[in-house]
């Protein structure tokens, strides 16, 4: 039971960081980084997930890889299951932090002053303002 569970974590997880590494993971509420700074706007997303897309990658071939083995070695199924999802989750609990990271670097765009450009007085942005 653990190395089918330690494979379908080592699939989503390597699915998740190649997605990211090709800037095809879009901002969304499940999977990816997704904190404060990189849920921001589309392009920081892309950037925060990009650069933990690599330990997402290998998290997901630390996790099938150590389901394989608890899978062939019986004595020692549990003990190699469990070090390598615990492996496997601090891989991509670092690479998280590093693209919330890489995410917080990136300026906030500027926003415009007052009103956004419009005339704030005489019905603001409709199309009849200043008639």
């Amino acid at each position: 039971m653990l190395s089918v569970v330690l494979g379908v974590l080592g699939v989503a997880l390597g699915a998740v960081g190649l997605l990211g590494l090709q800037g095809k993971l879009r901002r969304n509420r499940y999977v990816g980084v997704r904190t404060a700074a990189a849920l921001r706007d589309e392009e920081t997303f892309a950037l925060a997930n990009r650069v933990a897309g690599v330990p997402n990658v290998a998290a997901g071939v630390v996790a099938i890889v150590s389901g394989a083995m608890s899978f062939v070695m019986a004595d020692l199924a549990v003990t190699a299951g469990i070090i390598g999802l615990v492996g496997a989750l601090a891989i991509a609990f670092a690479g998280g932090i590093v693209g919330s990271r890489a995410a917080a670097l990136v300026p906030e765009p500027v926003k415009p002053k007052g009103c956004g450009g419009c005339a704030c007085g005489g019905g603001g942005c409709s199309p009849l303002a200043g008639l």
